[in-house]
């Protein structure tokens, strides 16, 4: 059984965070859901009382009110606090510089948050999504003067393809520049296809992955049933969490046959679908923590719970089963009988074991 004080090293940095972070996406009512400053109060400090320490925000949740709702709750607390936020999100999408990866963005999407804070300096900053413009030299550039800075402690990046983090990791290393602590990526039963590159990439690069959605927008808490599929969804913030989950590509027939499959082991282990998928993602050895959200304190103790979750394997393989994915070229073709004999001729050969940070 995991704790919440059972804390893990950030990557290959020496950056202590818990195993379940919390999101606070849902901090704010500017989108039409989500918690209002009270609320959000409450489930703030009832997880640092449960021994969280990692809280991850952004520069655009909920028009910023995530980040000044936090700023509040830090005050008397902060330096017990591992602060996360991100740039890339335009802030006015009337200027083109106001978004992106570029060092005009990131300098003024830091400022600002560190303004909404009230705070001198950020734990972890990521780059919220790749642009496909800005030169990746740029972007890693840019970041480690912002450690260099102290404005920043650690570097993260999310959302980006694995050979351009892998680019700059090694840009980073190469010049002796601070480097990623952490990789945020989508992650879940729901959504594997990270297991191809991602999150390989990241054990092998010495960067902590931290998985997004681990609950498949919702989907795999088996909240939803075939009559939710109707066509539809909104690309906007603003909506329902059924919209979304829809436009996000988690709520659809393959889905829902994996939240049942979720569904039956909960039943099972006595414990809630959401537990079952969260305490999942954290079978992965490259899982440093998963980001968790909620919209009541109840709904954070239960997320918490996961940690208490034991799966035997039969489990596993259920649920591998359920929602297992192709890992496409090259894996499933180095993976084959004739390729491996033409590769290793007669011989038996013990594969190298994962790195550990």
């Amino acid at each position: 059984m995991t704790r919440m004080e059972d804390y893990r090293l950030l990557g290959r940095s020496g950056l202590r965070v818990s195993p379940l972070s919390l999101g606070t996406m849902t901090f704010g009512e500017a989108w039409g859901w989500g918690a209002d400053r009270n609320d959000s109060k409450r489930i703030f400090d009832a997880y640092l009382d449960a021994g969280g320490n990692l809280v991850d925000t952004a520069n655009i949740y909920t028009d910023g009110e995530s980040e000044r709702y936090l700023g509040e709750f830090l005050r008397g607390r902060r330096d017990s606090v591992v602060v996360a936020t991100k740039y890339a999100a335009t802030r006015d999408p009337l200027d083109p510089n106001a978004g992106g990866g570029g060092r005009k963005s990131l300098r003024g999407s830091v400022e600002a948050s560190l303004k909404n804070l009230g705070t001198d300096y950020i734990d972890l900053l990521y780059l919220h999504a790749w642009d496909g413009m800005t030169p990746s030299d740029e972007v890693i550039a840019s970041l480690a003067d912002l450690v260099r800075s102290g404005k920043v402690l650690y570097l993260g990046i999310s959302d980006t393809p694995a050979w351009e983090v892998a680019r700059m990791q090694t840009i980073a290393d190469i010049r002796g520049w601070p480097s990623f602590a952490a990789l945020q990526v989508e992650y879940s039963l729901i959504e594997r296809t990270t297991e191809r590159d991602l999150i390989p990439m990241a054990n092998e690069l010495g960067i902590g992955v931290i998985p997004w959605s681990p609950l498949g927008g919702g989907v795999l808490t088996g909240k939803y049933s075939a009559a939710d599929l109707g066509a539809g969804g909104s690309d906007s913030p603003v909506g329902t969490r059924r919209d979304h989950a829809r436009a996000s590509g988690t709520l659809t027939v393959r889905g829902l046959e994996i939240a049942e499959a979720v569904v039956d082991v909960a039943r099972e282990l006595g414990v809630t679908a959401a537990q079952v998928a969260l305490a999942w993602t954290l079978e992965n050895p490259a899982v440093a923590s998963s980001l968790i959200g909620a919209r009541t304190v109840e709904q954070l103790q239960q997320n918490i719970s996961a940690l208490d979750v034991t799966f035997d394997a039969s489990h596993l393989e259920t649920l591998q089963a359920a929602s297992a994915v192709d890992l496409g070229f090259p894996h499933e073709f180095l993976m084959r009988p004739m390729v491996r004999g033409v590769t290793t001729g007669h011989s038996t050969v013990r594969p190298r074991p994962s790195r550990t940070w």
